[in-house]
Protein backbone atom coordinates (compact mmCIF):
# COMPACT_ATOMS: atom_id res chain seq x y z
CA UNK A 1 0.00 0.00 0.00
CA UNK A 2 2.88 2.13 0.47
CA UNK A 3 3.49 2.78 -3.51
CA UNK A 4 -0.42 3.62 -4.24
CA UNK A 5 -1.18 6.69 -6.02
CA UNK A 6 -4.76 7.70 -7.11
CA UNK A 7 -5.32 6.68 -10.92
CA UNK A 8 -4.09 9.94 -12.86
CA UNK A 9 -7.75 10.02 -14.12
CA UNK A 10 -8.92 11.14 -10.79
CA UNK A 11 -8.26 14.42 -9.61
CA UNK A 12 -8.62 15.85 -6.62
CA UNK A 13 -10.67 18.96 -7.38
CA UNK A 14 -12.80 16.72 -9.09
CA UNK A 15 -14.51 15.53 -5.05
CA UNK A 16 -15.86 19.04 -4.62
CA UNK A 17 -19.09 17.17 -4.33
CA UNK A 18 -18.19 13.85 -3.64
CA UNK A 19 -21.64 12.60 -4.36
CA UNK A 20 -23.04 14.63 -1.22
CA UNK A 21 -26.60 14.93 -2.26
CA UNK A 22 -26.27 10.75 -2.97
CA UNK A 23 -25.09 10.30 0.19
CA UNK A 24 -27.37 12.80 2.23
CA UNK A 25 -30.09 10.61 0.68
CA UNK A 26 -28.77 7.70 1.82
CA UNK A 27 -28.37 8.49 5.37
CA UNK A 28 -31.94 10.13 5.31
CA UNK A 29 -33.07 6.61 4.27
CA UNK A 30 -35.68 5.24 6.72
CA UNK A 31 -34.22 1.49 7.04
CA UNK A 32 -30.89 3.15 8.39
CA UNK A 33 -32.50 5.76 10.79
CA UNK A 34 -32.09 2.84 13.51
CA UNK A 35 -28.38 2.66 13.41
CA UNK A 36 -25.98 4.98 15.12
CA UNK A 37 -24.97 7.50 12.94
CA UNK A 38 -21.16 6.31 12.22
CA UNK A 39 -22.69 3.17 11.43
CA UNK A 40 -25.02 4.82 8.96
CA UNK A 41 -22.08 7.19 7.46
CA UNK A 42 -20.27 3.45 7.22
CA UNK A 43 -22.89 1.28 5.22
CA UNK A 44 -23.72 4.49 2.93
CA UNK A 45 -19.87 4.79 1.68
CA UNK A 46 -20.05 1.03 1.70
CA UNK A 47 -23.18 1.00 -0.64
CA UNK A 48 -21.97 3.98 -3.05
CA UNK A 49 -18.26 2.04 -3.68
CA UNK A 50 -20.31 -1.58 -4.43
CA UNK A 51 -22.42 0.43 -6.03
CA UNK A 52 -19.70 2.19 -8.51
CA UNK A 53 -20.84 5.43 -7.71
CA UNK A 54 -17.32 6.11 -5.89
CA UNK A 55 -14.97 4.36 -8.23
CA UNK A 56 -11.82 2.07 -7.24
CA UNK A 57 -9.03 4.53 -6.87
CA UNK A 58 -11.39 7.57 -5.94
CA UNK A 59 -9.98 9.87 -3.17
CA UNK A 60 -12.40 10.61 -0.35
CA UNK A 61 -13.08 13.51 2.15
CA UNK A 62 -11.29 14.30 4.76
CA UNK A 63 -12.96 13.54 7.78
CA UNK A 64 -13.09 16.89 8.69
CA UNK A 65 -13.91 18.35 5.31
CA UNK A 66 -17.20 15.51 5.32
CA UNK A 67 -17.60 16.05 9.12
CA UNK A 68 -18.02 20.09 8.01
CA UNK A 69 -20.27 19.79 4.93
CA UNK A 70 -22.66 17.06 6.82
CA UNK A 71 -23.18 18.96 10.39
CA UNK A 72 -22.09 16.46 12.30
CA UNK A 73 -18.55 15.86 14.94
CA UNK A 74 -15.34 14.80 13.48
CA UNK A 75 -15.24 11.90 15.42
CA UNK A 76 -17.85 10.32 14.07
CA UNK A 77 -17.15 10.32 9.94
CA UNK A 78 -13.11 9.09 11.52
CA UNK A 79 -15.19 6.19 13.38
CA UNK A 80 -17.10 5.26 9.57
CA UNK A 81 -13.58 5.94 7.83
CA UNK A 82 -11.56 3.32 10.64
CA UNK A 83 -14.54 0.64 9.96
CA UNK A 84 -13.91 1.16 6.01
CA UNK A 85 -10.80 0.70 6.13
CA UNK A 86 -10.99 -2.47 8.63
CA UNK A 87 -13.73 -3.91 6.36
CA UNK A 88 -11.39 -3.56 2.93
CA UNK A 89 -13.15 -0.78 1.23
CA UNK A 90 -11.01 1.74 1.71
CA UNK A 91 -7.22 2.43 2.04
CA UNK A 92 -5.61 4.99 4.17
CA UNK A 93 -2.26 6.82 3.91
CA UNK A 94 -0.67 9.08 6.10
CA UNK A 95 -0.14 12.36 4.48
CA UNK A 96 -1.98 11.49 1.36
CA UNK A 97 -5.53 10.56 2.58
CA UNK A 98 -8.60 8.08 2.13
CA UNK A 99 -9.03 6.06 -0.78
CA UNK A 100 -11.21 3.62 -2.73
CA UNK A 101 -9.67 0.18 -2.24
CA UNK A 102 -7.94 -0.30 -5.95
CA UNK A 103 -8.17 -3.85 -5.45
CA UNK A 104 -12.29 -3.51 -5.49
CA UNK A 105 -12.32 -1.98 -8.87
CA UNK A 106 -12.10 -5.71 -11.28
CA UNK A 107 -14.87 -7.55 -8.94
CA UNK A 108 -16.64 -4.40 -8.58
CA UNK A 109 -17.04 -4.45 -12.33
CA UNK A 110 -18.02 -7.57 -12.57
CA UNK A 111 -20.80 -7.41 -9.45
CA UNK A 112 -22.13 -4.17 -11.71
CA UNK A 113 -22.38 -6.28 -14.86
CA UNK A 114 -24.05 -8.76 -12.83
CA UNK A 115 -26.51 -6.58 -11.67
CA UNK A 116 -27.52 -5.24 -14.84
CA UNK A 117 -27.88 -8.68 -16.17
CA UNK A 118 -30.32 -9.60 -13.27
CA UNK A 119 -31.79 -6.42 -13.68
CA UNK A 120 -32.55 -6.60 -17.08
CA UNK A 121 -33.69 -10.58 -16.87
CA UNK A 122 -35.86 -9.20 -14.60
CA UNK A 123 -37.96 -6.74 -16.91
CA UNK A 124 -38.54 -9.63 -19.12
CA UNK A 125 -39.73 -11.67 -16.35
CA UNK A 126 -41.98 -9.55 -13.95
CA UNK A 127 -43.28 -12.36 -11.99
CA UNK A 128 -39.26 -12.68 -10.14
CA UNK A 129 -38.02 -16.31 -9.64
CA UNK A 130 -34.09 -15.25 -9.51
CA UNK A 131 -31.88 -18.01 -8.06
CA UNK A 132 -34.70 -20.37 -7.94
CA UNK A 133 -34.01 -23.72 -8.05
CA UNK A 134 -35.93 -25.85 -10.86
CA UNK A 135 -38.15 -26.73 -8.37
CA UNK A 136 -38.61 -23.22 -6.86
CA UNK A 137 -39.30 -22.00 -10.17
CA UNK A 138 -41.73 -24.28 -10.73
CA UNK A 139 -43.78 -23.72 -7.81
CA UNK A 140 -43.66 -19.91 -8.65
CA UNK A 141 -45.09 -20.44 -11.98
CA UNK A 142 -47.68 -22.77 -10.61
CA UNK A 143 -49.35 -19.65 -9.21
CA UNK A 144 -49.91 -21.22 -5.46
CA UNK A 145 -53.69 -21.18 -3.67
CA UNK A 146 -55.69 -18.31 -3.16
CA UNK A 147 -57.58 -18.96 0.37
CA UNK A 148 -60.47 -16.98 0.54
CA UNK A 149 -60.37 -14.65 3.58
CA UNK A 150 -63.52 -12.92 3.52
CA UNK A 151 -67.03 -14.55 3.22
CA UNK A 152 -68.49 -13.34 -0.58
CA UNK A 153 -71.33 -15.30 -2.30
CA UNK A 154 -70.26 -18.74 -4.05
CA UNK A 155 -66.86 -19.15 -2.27
CA UNK A 156 -66.24 -22.70 -1.53
CA UNK A 157 -65.17 -24.56 1.40
CA UNK A 158 -66.38 -21.85 3.71
CA UNK A 159 -68.03 -22.97 6.84
CA UNK A 160 -70.49 -21.10 9.05
CA UNK A 161 -68.26 -18.81 11.66
CA UNK A 162 -71.28 -16.51 12.90
CA UNK A 163 -72.40 -18.73 15.23
CA UNK A 164 -69.18 -20.66 16.31
CA UNK A 165 -69.30 -21.07 19.97
CA UNK A 166 -66.63 -18.33 20.79
CA UNK A 167 -67.54 -18.17 24.52
CA UNK A 168 -67.54 -21.97 24.90
CA UNK A 169 -63.73 -21.62 23.22
CA UNK A 170 -62.57 -19.23 25.16
CA UNK A 171 -63.55 -20.70 28.50
CA UNK A 172 -61.93 -23.82 27.46
CA UNK A 173 -58.97 -21.73 26.42
CA UNK A 174 -58.58 -19.82 29.40
CA UNK A 175 -58.51 -23.56 31.45
CA UNK A 176 -56.04 -24.95 29.12
CA UNK A 177 -53.55 -21.93 30.02
CA UNK A 178 -54.31 -22.01 34.01
CA UNK A 179 -53.56 -25.91 33.84
CA UNK A 180 -50.37 -26.13 31.32
CA UNK A 181 -48.92 -22.73 31.53
CA UNK A 182 -45.93 -23.86 31.62
CA UNK A 183 -46.02 -26.73 29.33
CA UNK A 184 -47.88 -25.06 25.85
CA UNK A 185 -44.79 -22.38 26.74
CA UNK A 186 -42.68 -25.27 25.30
CA UNK A 187 -41.96 -26.83 21.58
CA UNK A 188 -44.72 -30.14 21.58
CA UNK A 189 -44.63 -33.47 20.68
CA UNK A 190 -44.18 -33.24 16.81
CA UNK A 191 -47.11 -36.26 16.74
CA UNK A 192 -49.12 -33.70 17.89
CA UNK A 193 -50.59 -33.33 22.04
CA UNK A 194 -51.66 -36.85 23.56
CA UNK A 195 -54.94 -35.61 24.60
CA UNK A 196 -56.09 -34.59 20.89
CA UNK A 197 -55.00 -37.47 19.69
CA UNK A 198 -56.72 -39.52 21.86
CA UNK A 199 -59.96 -37.63 21.18
CA UNK A 200 -59.53 -37.68 17.33
CA UNK A 201 -58.96 -41.20 17.83
CA UNK A 202 -62.23 -41.79 19.93
CA UNK A 203 -63.98 -39.22 17.65
CA UNK A 204 -63.01 -41.43 14.07
CA UNK A 205 -63.92 -44.86 15.89
CA UNK A 206 -67.71 -43.86 16.86
CA UNK A 207 -68.00 -41.37 13.89
CA UNK A 208 -66.13 -42.84 11.11
CA UNK A 209 -66.32 -46.59 11.54
CA UNK A 210 -62.29 -46.04 11.53
CA UNK A 211 -60.18 -48.80 13.06
CA UNK A 212 -57.52 -46.92 14.97
CA UNK A 213 -55.67 -45.37 17.83
CA UNK A 214 -54.05 -42.54 19.20
CA UNK A 215 -50.53 -43.50 18.52
CA UNK A 216 -51.71 -43.58 14.82
CA UNK A 217 -52.68 -40.07 14.41
CA UNK A 218 -50.53 -37.10 13.32
CA UNK A 219 -51.44 -34.03 14.07
CA UNK A 220 -50.53 -31.37 11.44
CA UNK A 221 -52.05 -27.95 10.32
CA UNK A 222 -53.80 -28.52 7.50
CA UNK A 223 -55.52 -31.31 4.67
CA UNK A 224 -52.43 -29.76 1.86
CA UNK A 225 -49.67 -30.47 4.52
CA UNK A 226 -50.90 -34.12 4.68
CA UNK A 227 -50.71 -34.42 0.94
CA UNK A 228 -47.40 -32.84 0.85
CA UNK A 229 -46.03 -35.42 3.07
CA UNK A 230 -47.86 -38.03 1.26
CA UNK A 231 -46.11 -36.85 -1.94
CA UNK A 232 -42.75 -36.83 0.08
CA UNK A 233 -42.60 -39.80 1.51
CA UNK A 234 -44.29 -42.29 -0.69
CA UNK A 235 -43.47 -41.31 -4.31
CA UNK A 236 -40.15 -40.37 -6.00
CA UNK A 237 -39.44 -36.60 -7.58
CA UNK A 238 -40.92 -37.95 -10.92
CA UNK A 239 -42.71 -40.62 -9.67
CA UNK A 240 -46.57 -41.63 -10.66
CA UNK A 241 -49.56 -40.97 -8.01
CA UNK A 242 -53.41 -41.85 -9.36
CA UNK A 243 -55.76 -38.77 -9.05
CA UNK A 244 -59.37 -38.52 -9.33
CA UNK A 245 -60.01 -36.48 -12.51
CA UNK A 246 -61.39 -34.41 -12.00
CA UNK A 247 -60.08 -33.16 -8.67
CA UNK A 248 -59.26 -31.60 -6.02
CA UNK A 249 -57.10 -28.55 -6.93
CA UNK A 250 -55.37 -28.28 -3.67
CA UNK A 251 -54.08 -32.04 -3.54
CA UNK A 252 -52.72 -31.41 -7.40
CA UNK A 253 -50.63 -28.46 -6.20
CA UNK A 254 -49.75 -30.30 -3.42
CA UNK A 255 -48.36 -33.36 -5.68
CA UNK A 256 -46.90 -31.24 -7.85
CA UNK A 257 -45.03 -29.04 -5.78
CA UNK A 258 -43.29 -32.40 -4.49
CA UNK A 259 -42.84 -33.12 -8.02
CA UNK A 260 -44.90 -36.35 -8.47
CA UNK A 261 -46.56 -36.81 -12.01
CA UNK A 262 -50.16 -36.93 -11.93
CA UNK A 263 -51.90 -39.59 -13.58
CA UNK A 264 -55.59 -38.74 -14.19
CA UNK A 265 -58.38 -41.38 -13.23
CA UNK A 266 -61.89 -40.80 -13.90
CA UNK A 267 -64.87 -40.38 -12.24
CA UNK A 268 -68.41 -41.37 -12.93
CA UNK A 269 -71.89 -40.81 -10.36
CA UNK A 270 -70.52 -44.01 -7.98
CA UNK A 271 -66.89 -42.29 -7.62
CA UNK A 272 -63.63 -43.29 -8.86
CA UNK A 273 -63.26 -46.35 -11.74
CA UNK A 274 -61.45 -48.73 -9.94
CA UNK A 275 -61.32 -51.03 -13.07
CA UNK A 276 -59.31 -48.48 -14.59
CA UNK A 277 -56.80 -47.77 -11.25
CA UNK A 278 -56.37 -51.48 -11.69
CA UNK A 279 -55.47 -51.34 -15.83
CA UNK A 280 -53.47 -48.17 -15.01
CA UNK A 281 -49.50 -48.87 -16.63
CA UNK A 282 -47.52 -45.80 -15.22
CA UNK A 283 -46.33 -47.86 -11.79
CA UNK A 284 -47.94 -45.83 -9.32
CA UNK A 285 -48.53 -46.82 -5.69
CA UNK A 286 -50.89 -44.23 -5.01
CA UNK A 287 -54.21 -43.34 -5.57
CA UNK A 288 -55.80 -40.32 -3.79
CA UNK A 289 -59.63 -40.20 -3.30
CA UNK A 290 -62.15 -38.27 -1.93
CA UNK A 291 -65.07 -41.25 -1.31
CA UNK A 292 -67.34 -39.49 1.09
CA UNK A 293 -68.48 -36.66 -1.16
CA UNK A 294 -66.22 -36.85 -4.54
CA UNK A 295 -65.05 -33.12 -5.01
CA UNK A 296 -65.93 -31.73 -7.27
CA UNK A 297 -69.06 -34.10 -8.52
CA UNK A 298 -70.16 -34.78 -5.05
CA UNK A 299 -70.21 -38.65 -6.13
CA UNK A 300 -70.11 -41.45 -2.95
CA UNK A 301 -67.95 -43.96 -3.77
CA UNK A 302 -69.74 -46.88 -3.79
CA UNK A 303 -69.09 -49.99 -1.61
CA UNK A 304 -68.11 -52.49 -4.06
CA UNK A 305 -65.31 -49.80 -5.51
CA UNK A 306 -64.37 -48.83 -2.05
CA UNK A 307 -63.79 -52.61 -1.51
CA UNK A 308 -62.24 -53.24 -4.69
CA UNK A 309 -59.73 -49.89 -4.38
CA UNK A 310 -58.27 -51.48 -0.85
CA UNK A 311 -57.99 -55.27 -2.86
CA UNK A 312 -56.15 -53.26 -5.48
CA UNK A 313 -54.01 -51.82 -2.41
CA UNK A 314 -53.43 -55.28 -0.71
CA UNK A 315 -52.59 -56.71 -4.55
CA UNK A 316 -49.78 -53.99 -5.27
CA UNK A 317 -48.62 -53.32 -2.26
CA UNK A 318 -50.29 -49.54 -2.87
CA UNK A 319 -51.68 -46.67 -0.86
CA UNK A 320 -54.89 -45.46 -0.68
CA UNK A 321 -55.38 -41.40 0.33
CA UNK A 322 -58.42 -41.33 1.61
CA UNK A 323 -59.34 -37.24 2.01
CA UNK A 324 -62.61 -37.24 4.13
CA UNK A 325 -62.42 -33.31 3.89
CA UNK A 326 -66.22 -33.23 4.48
CA UNK A 327 -67.89 -36.16 5.35
CA UNK A 328 -69.35 -35.13 8.76
CA UNK A 329 -72.41 -32.90 6.77
CA UNK A 330 -73.95 -36.34 4.65
CA UNK A 331 -77.68 -34.92 4.60
CA UNK A 332 -79.44 -37.82 2.45
CA UNK A 333 -79.22 -40.96 4.33
CA UNK A 334 -76.54 -41.60 6.61
CA UNK A 335 -72.78 -41.37 5.71
CA UNK A 336 -71.04 -44.36 3.86
CA UNK A 337 -68.03 -45.87 6.56
CA UNK A 338 -65.07 -44.50 5.31
CA UNK A 339 -62.05 -46.64 3.75
CA UNK A 340 -59.79 -46.54 6.26
CA UNK A 341 -62.66 -48.26 8.57
CA UNK A 342 -63.01 -51.34 5.84
CA UNK A 343 -59.14 -51.79 5.22
CA UNK A 344 -58.14 -55.04 7.26
CA UNK A 345 -54.29 -54.84 5.35
CA UNK A 346 -53.65 -51.25 6.85
CA UNK A 347 -52.76 -49.82 3.22
CA UNK A 348 -55.25 -46.51 3.88
CA UNK A 349 -54.01 -43.11 5.27
CA UNK A 350 -56.59 -40.68 6.38
CA UNK A 351 -56.65 -37.10 6.23
CA UNK A 352 -59.09 -35.00 8.31
CA UNK A 353 -59.50 -31.24 9.05
CA UNK A 354 -61.10 -28.85 11.39
CA UNK A 355 -61.25 -26.29 8.77
CA UNK A 356 -64.83 -27.69 7.56
CA UNK A 357 -66.40 -28.67 10.58
CA UNK A 358 -64.98 -25.27 12.96
CA UNK A 359 -63.50 -22.64 11.26
CA UNK A 360 -60.74 -22.25 8.64
CA UNK A 361 -58.01 -19.78 10.54
CA UNK A 362 -57.84 -22.66 13.57
CA UNK A 363 -55.27 -24.26 11.25
CA UNK A 364 -55.26 -27.97 12.58
CA UNK A 365 -55.99 -30.80 10.13
CA UNK A 366 -54.78 -34.73 11.32
CA UNK A 367 -53.36 -37.84 9.71
CA UNK A 368 -54.90 -41.49 10.80
CA UNK A 369 -52.15 -43.47 9.62
CA UNK A 370 -50.59 -47.64 9.11
CA UNK A 371 -48.66 -48.22 11.74
CA UNK A 372 -45.39 -48.44 9.37
CA UNK A 373 -45.71 -44.97 8.79
CA UNK A 374 -46.15 -43.22 11.62
CA UNK A 375 -42.38 -42.87 12.57
CA UNK A 376 -41.54 -41.49 9.29
CA UNK A 377 -44.18 -39.14 8.68
CA UNK A 378 -43.95 -37.91 12.11
CA UNK A 379 -40.18 -37.37 11.79
CA UNK A 380 -40.74 -35.54 7.72
CA UNK A 381 -43.29 -33.32 9.51
CA UNK A 382 -40.80 -32.31 12.46
CA UNK A 383 -38.78 -30.93 9.97
CA UNK A 384 -41.17 -28.85 8.14
CA UNK A 385 -42.16 -26.85 11.18
CA UNK A 386 -41.84 -29.02 13.98
CA UNK A 387 -45.21 -28.73 15.64
CA UNK A 388 -48.90 -27.05 15.80
CA UNK A 389 -49.21 -24.63 18.38
CA UNK A 390 -49.96 -26.34 21.76
CA UNK A 391 -52.95 -23.84 22.88
CA UNK A 392 -55.24 -24.62 20.02
CA UNK A 393 -54.29 -28.44 20.25
CA UNK A 394 -55.50 -29.01 24.09
CA UNK A 395 -58.05 -26.39 23.59
CA UNK A 396 -59.50 -28.75 20.67
CA UNK A 397 -59.21 -31.87 22.85
CA UNK A 398 -60.96 -30.75 25.65
CA UNK A 399 -63.80 -29.00 23.04
CA UNK A 400 -64.20 -32.40 21.92
CA UNK A 401 -64.15 -34.36 25.28
CA UNK A 402 -67.08 -32.37 26.78
CA UNK A 403 -68.77 -33.39 23.95
CA UNK A 404 -69.34 -29.69 22.44
CA UNK A 405 -67.76 -30.49 18.69
CA UNK A 406 -70.24 -33.11 18.37
CA UNK A 407 -73.24 -30.50 19.29
CA UNK A 408 -71.73 -27.92 17.11
CA UNK A 409 -71.38 -30.61 14.28
CA UNK A 410 -75.02 -31.50 14.44
CA UNK A 411 -76.77 -27.95 14.74
CA UNK A 412 -74.21 -27.18 11.48
CA UNK A 413 -75.43 -30.30 9.49
CA UNK A 414 -78.99 -28.60 9.93
CA UNK A 415 -78.17 -25.61 9.04
CA UNK A 416 -76.61 -26.85 6.28
CA UNK A 417 -79.36 -29.21 4.60
CA UNK A 418 -81.32 -25.99 4.93
CA UNK A 419 -79.25 -24.02 3.05
CA UNK A 420 -78.29 -26.66 0.68
CA UNK A 421 -82.14 -26.81 -0.35
CA UNK A 422 -82.74 -22.99 -0.36
CA UNK A 423 -79.13 -22.88 -2.87
CA UNK A 424 -81.26 -25.42 -5.10
CA UNK A 425 -84.15 -23.93 -5.25
CA UNK A 426 -82.48 -20.14 -6.05
CA UNK A 427 -80.66 -22.07 -9.15
CA UNK A 428 -84.14 -23.52 -10.05
CA UNK A 429 -85.67 -19.89 -10.46
CA UNK A 430 -83.03 -17.83 -11.18
CA UNK A 431 -80.54 -19.43 -13.39
CA UNK A 432 -82.95 -22.05 -15.27
CA UNK A 433 -81.26 -22.36 -19.04
CA UNK A 434 -78.09 -20.86 -18.17
CA UNK A 435 -77.49 -24.00 -15.64
CA UNK A 436 -78.21 -26.70 -13.83
CA UNK A 437 -77.66 -27.97 -10.50
CA UNK A 438 -76.37 -31.13 -9.34
CA UNK A 439 -78.01 -32.11 -5.90
CA UNK A 440 -75.31 -33.65 -3.84
CA UNK A 441 -76.01 -35.87 -0.90
CA UNK A 442 -73.87 -33.55 1.31
CA UNK A 443 -70.58 -31.24 1.64
CA UNK A 444 -70.55 -27.35 1.31
CA UNK A 445 -71.06 -26.81 -2.71
CA UNK A 446 -72.86 -26.97 -5.26
CA UNK A 447 -72.06 -28.67 -9.12
CA UNK A 448 -73.73 -26.73 -11.20
CA UNK A 449 -73.39 -27.79 -15.22
CA UNK A 450 -73.82 -24.79 -18.23
CA UNK A 451 -76.10 -25.29 -20.69
CA UNK A 452 -75.28 -25.08 -24.22
CA UNK A 453 -74.06 -21.45 -25.63
CA UNK A 454 -73.12 -20.61 -21.96
CA UNK A 455 -69.22 -20.84 -21.98
CA UNK A 456 -67.13 -21.29 -18.48
CA UNK A 457 -65.10 -18.69 -19.05
CA UNK A 458 -67.20 -16.20 -20.27
CA UNK A 459 -69.90 -16.36 -17.38
CA UNK A 460 -66.81 -16.33 -14.83
CA UNK A 461 -66.03 -12.59 -16.47
CA UNK A 462 -69.20 -11.33 -16.43
CA UNK A 463 -69.79 -11.99 -13.07
CA UNK A 464 -66.36 -10.84 -12.28
CA UNK A 465 -67.42 -7.76 -13.39
CA UNK A 466 -70.17 -7.45 -11.21
CA UNK A 467 -68.27 -8.41 -8.36
CA UNK A 468 -69.39 -11.90 -7.69
CA UNK A 469 -67.03 -15.20 -7.81
CA UNK A 470 -68.04 -18.49 -9.86
CA UNK A 471 -65.71 -21.18 -8.95
CA UNK A 472 -65.00 -22.88 -12.36
CA UNK A 473 -65.00 -26.60 -12.78
CA UNK A 474 -62.41 -26.75 -15.59
CA UNK A 475 -59.29 -26.24 -13.64
CA UNK A 476 -60.72 -29.21 -11.56
CA UNK A 477 -59.94 -31.26 -14.88
CA UNK A 478 -56.43 -32.35 -16.06
CA UNK A 479 -56.69 -32.98 -20.09
CA UNK A 480 -59.59 -32.27 -22.37
CA UNK A 481 -63.37 -33.69 -22.10
CA UNK A 482 -64.29 -31.29 -18.95
CA UNK A 483 -67.89 -30.23 -18.83
CA UNK A 484 -68.12 -26.04 -18.21
CA UNK A 485 -69.34 -25.08 -15.44
CA UNK A 486 -69.38 -24.02 -11.59
CA UNK A 487 -68.82 -24.70 -7.73
CA UNK A 488 -71.05 -23.27 -6.43
CA UNK A 489 -70.09 -22.46 -2.08
CA UNK A 490 -73.06 -22.09 0.17
CA UNK A 491 -72.66 -22.90 4.01
CA UNK A 492 -71.12 -19.73 4.74
CA UNK A 493 -74.22 -17.82 3.29
CA UNK A 494 -77.51 -16.93 5.51
CA UNK A 495 -80.79 -17.56 3.30
CA UNK A 496 -80.88 -13.87 2.03
CA UNK A 497 -77.76 -13.56 1.04
CA UNK A 498 -78.26 -16.79 -1.09
CA UNK A 499 -81.23 -15.76 -3.26
CA UNK A 500 -79.81 -12.12 -3.66
CA UNK A 501 -76.41 -13.30 -4.87
CA UNK A 502 -78.49 -15.74 -7.26
CA UNK A 503 -80.93 -12.87 -8.23
CA UNK A 504 -77.94 -10.75 -9.19
CA UNK A 505 -75.91 -13.46 -10.93
CA UNK A 506 -79.22 -14.49 -13.38
CA UNK A 507 -79.43 -10.64 -14.16
CA UNK A 508 -76.10 -10.29 -14.86
CA UNK A 509 -75.57 -13.15 -16.79
CA UNK A 510 -79.30 -12.86 -18.80
CA UNK A 511 -78.10 -9.23 -19.18
CA UNK A 512 -74.46 -9.74 -20.77
CA UNK A 513 -76.30 -12.04 -23.54
CA UNK A 514 -79.08 -9.76 -24.40
CA UNK A 515 -76.30 -7.33 -25.09
CA UNK A 516 -74.62 -9.78 -27.00
CA UNK A 517 -71.26 -7.68 -26.56
CA UNK A 518 -68.38 -8.94 -25.01
CA UNK A 519 -67.38 -9.01 -21.52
Amino acid sequence: MAGFRPPPSVKPHALKTFELDTLKIRLADAEMQRLDLHQRIHRALSGLILDGALASGMKLPASRRLAASLGIARDTVENAYVQLHRDGFIIRREGSGSYVSPTLGTDLEGVARRRLRRQAEARHDPAGGEGLSRRGRMVLDSGGIADQRAVRPFVTGLPETCTFPTEIWERLQRRVIRDHRDDILLHGDPQGAEALREAIAAYLTLERGAGVAADQILVLSSTRQALYLCAQLLVDAGGPILMENPGYFGARKAFEAAEARIVPIPVDARGIRTDLVRADQSGAACVYVTPSHQYPTGATLSLDRRIDLIAWAAETGGWIIEDDYDSEFHYDGLPTACVQGLDRDRRTIYIGTFAKTLYPGLRLGYMALPPTLVEAFTRARSIIDGHTPQLQQLTLARFMADGHYNAHIRAMRKLYAGRRQIMLDAIARHLDGIATATRPPGGLQIPCILEPGWPEADTIARAAAAGLVLPGLGRLHIGPGARPGWLLGYASLAAHEIEAAMLRLGGVLRQGQASGGDV
